[in-house]
């Protein structure tokens, strides 16, 4: 009895602070109803286990833990499908964000240089795409003498 006490605050611990957790803002309601139904489902099996037990034997399996680790490696697989594209989502974000700055700081580069960008665009692409242009000026050696530094 203790133990259902444990495993049922426990259960609840977790749910609470998942769905109240500012942190959790960006996930989606889906995927909170999800986990208050799986939730639910586990306060079930841990209150009435003789209930699970008959349940599993409908379903064709031997014994309700043997259901419930069914059910928890489903669950599992659907939680790192769900991470691995997410992290798909944020490595492209990575790639296009080190992009930009790389093509900012190169442009910044060529016009330090005294180069200026023109807009050629990308045949692998279609993108348009900033290549530097040498400018008339820049080609041409300049002579400092005393009078013009002053």
């Amino acid at each position: 009895m203790l133990i259902q006490f444990v495993l049922v605050i426990a259960v609840l611990l977790v749910l609470f602070v998942f769905v109240r957790s500012s942190n959790a803002t960006y996930v989606q309601a889906s995927k909170r109803v999800g986990l208050v139904l799986f939730a639910l489902a586990n306060v079930y099996a841990v209150m009435r286990p003789d209930d699970l037990t008959a349940i599993a034997k409908m379903l064709g399996v031997g014994r309700g833990t043997d259901l419930v680790l069914y059910a928890l490696v489903v669950a599992f697989m659907a939680g790192m499908f769900s991470m691995y594209q997410r992290f798909r989502v944020v490595d492209r974000r990575y790639t296009e964000l080190a992009r930009t700055v790389a093509i900012r700081e190169a442009e910044m580069v060529n016009s330090e240089r005294g180069l200026r960008s023109a807009e050629v665009l990308s045949v692998a692409t279609g993108d348009g795409d900033r290549t530097p242009v040498v400018t008339e000026d820049a080609k041409r050696p300049t002579i400092e003498t005393a009078d013009a530094k002053q």
